[in-house]
């Protein structure tokens, strides 16, 4: 059973699946600014209330983002989210060239900071993979 935290916009649905302590979260458009970082703040908030040690980024329809929110996302939010606990990241990449070389950028930053992460085409995989985890 997975309970919708919150959904932060058109841009995004956030999840906790409490059967399985995963954070999921997935994007239904380009974001970046404020929607972005509501977003990954109730994941993080959601981290620190349920326990969770695992997260689920379907970001297939996510693009590369400004420079700001990726600073704001290695400065702020990965600090505060290694402290409530996390440890796994199943990452779905996005569609377009442009999102995957970003992310696959992000992988490589959070896998050198302890972040157990792998990479997928879609959340089915994704989910499974962080299960086994």
């Amino acid at each position: 059973m997975s309970a919708a935290l919150r959904n932060i916009s058109e841009y995004v649905t956030v999840w906790y699946h409490p059967d399985k302590k995963i954070i999921h979260h997935q994007f239904h458009k380009f974001m970046h600014g404020q929607e972005f970082r509501d977003a990954l703040n109730a994941g993080t908030d959601a981290m620190i209330k349920y326990g969770a040690q695992k997260w689920l980024s379907d970001d297939r329809q996510n693009s590369a983002l400004p420079r700001v929110d990726t600073e704001w996302a290695h400065t702020e939010w990965f600090t505060r989210t290694v402290l409530a606990g996390w440890k796994y990241w199943a990452l779905v990449l996005p569609e377009k060239i442009i999102g995957q070389m970003n992310m696959n950028r992000e992988a490589i930053f959070y896998t050198d900071r302890g972040i157990i992460t792998a990479k997928f085409e879609n959340p089915a995989e994704a989910m499974a993979w962080l299960e086994k985890q």
